[in-house]
């Protein structure tokens, strides 16, 4: 029998693997991507499909989050994925937030992004509340796709538009270039790059463990409004100040934790923070929580669903919305980093995102893997 060789072989078929397989197959390499599922089922489609630039860590990942934005805008025309809206508005409504937002805007990641009053907010996003906001941020660098429908187009898109080979319901046992020792039989790939997820022991376990990984549970929920309700950009509010580290790092945030902290400790202990945003039938995508453990519970406890929704209607205005769909995600979480590129061999690299900023920065990472091998 004939074993089809490949340049590389990608292990992995979420948004991370995906990426890699894209900007390997721009450099003319023939990929295959090995997957055990049967479609796309874990954290790169249980998101928001929320592109995020503004509020990602300064340096290497807002540069990485402005390239992979940038990459995502190219491709989706191209893949058949619709962009659901652009922007963010980031509602303040404590004097100590929008102090952090104003800090924000004088650092070089404020380019492109401005502030506004209570009422030119409510301009773009006329279902914020009015009463208590004091300030907001709006940033244009912000896109929104579906991504239960988005990464599935993507590997699609792939496979007609660059020629990736894909095998689904394959399990990789061994990853040794040239043979890739599969379920399904050994592909001959003369580099792999290995995308994990969350699953730290089939390949690999000892140099994952290195890094000190674990897992974050978060909850999401999907809200119906009541009537038609435009969103206009995504939004987010003073939590998200003091969780994202483009915000958290300034030492502006420091007053806005002690005030939170006296006032939403509830929330803060279970890692809640807000974001919303639009899907194309009008219904809004809104989370999240974050719980950590080496094998999260199955459980999604209504209280910590309450402290989300209490959030929600803290800063928008939706009287009779209903949540109409919940669920849960996990993935790969370190406290020091928000993620690695492990090499184990020159043929073979690691590529795991520990932040849960995967569908912000995967495209950016994965240029820089297959640029230091192919150049």
């Amino acid at each position: 029998m004939v074993v089809e060789s490949y340049d590389l072989a990608v292990v992995g078929a979420g948004i991370v693997g995906l990426a890699h397989a894209l900007a390997a197959a721009k450099k003319g390499l023939k990929v295959v991507v090995v997957d055990r599922d049967a479609q796309a089922n874990g954290a790169s489609i249980r998101n928001f499909g929320f592109v995020t630039v503004t509020g990602q860590e300064r340096g290497a990942c807002w540069q990485r989050a402005m390239r992979s934005r940038d990459i995502w805008a190219e491709i989706a025309p191209e893949a058949g994925i619709r962009v659901e809206h652009r922007g963010l508005v980031v509602a303040a409504r404590r004097p100590e937030a929008a102090a952090v937002l104003e800090a924000f805007m004088t650092t070089e990641m404020g380019a492109g992004c401005r502030m506004l009053s209570p009422t030119e907010a409510r301009g773009l996003v006329p279902a914020l509340k009015a009463d208590g906001m004091v300030a907001a941020l709006h940033s244009s660098h912000e896109i929104r796709v579906e991504s239960r429908e988005a990464i599935p187009k993507l590997a699609r898109w792939l496979e007609t538009a660059h020629g990736v080979t894909f095998r689904r319901q394959t399990a990789v046992r061994t990853v040794a270039p040239p043979a890739i020792e599969t379920t399904t039989g050994t592909i001959r790939a003369a580099r792999a790059v290995v995308c994990p997820g969350d699953d730290f022991l089939s390949l690999f376990p000892e140099r994952i463990a290195a890094y000190g990984v674990t897992k974050c549970k978060l909850h999401m929920m999907r809200v119906t409004p009541a009537d038609p309700t435009p969103l206009g950009a995504a939004v987010m509010s003073d939590l998200g100040l003091v969780r994202y580290l483009g915000y958290a790092a300034l030492p502006e945030a420091a007053a806005l934790k002690a005030r939170l902290e006296a006032e939403q400790a509830d929330a803060l202990d279970n890692g809640v923070h807000l974001i919303v945003v639009q899907s194309a039938d009008g219904s809004l995508v809104v989370g999240d929580s974050h719980h950590y453990g080496p094998t999260p519970d199955p459980f999604a406890p209504e209280h910590v669903d309450r402290l989300i929704l209490d959030e929600f209607d803290a800063v928008l205005a939706m009287p009779g919305r209903r949540v109409t769909e919940r669920w849960t995600g996990i993935y790969a979480s370190a406290s020091d980093r928000l993620m690695f590129v492990d090499k184990p061999s020159d043929d073979v690299r690691i590529a795991m995102v520990t932040s849960g900023t995967g569908a912000s920065t995967a495209f950016g990472i994965a240029e820089e893997v297959i640029g230091e091998w192919i150049g």
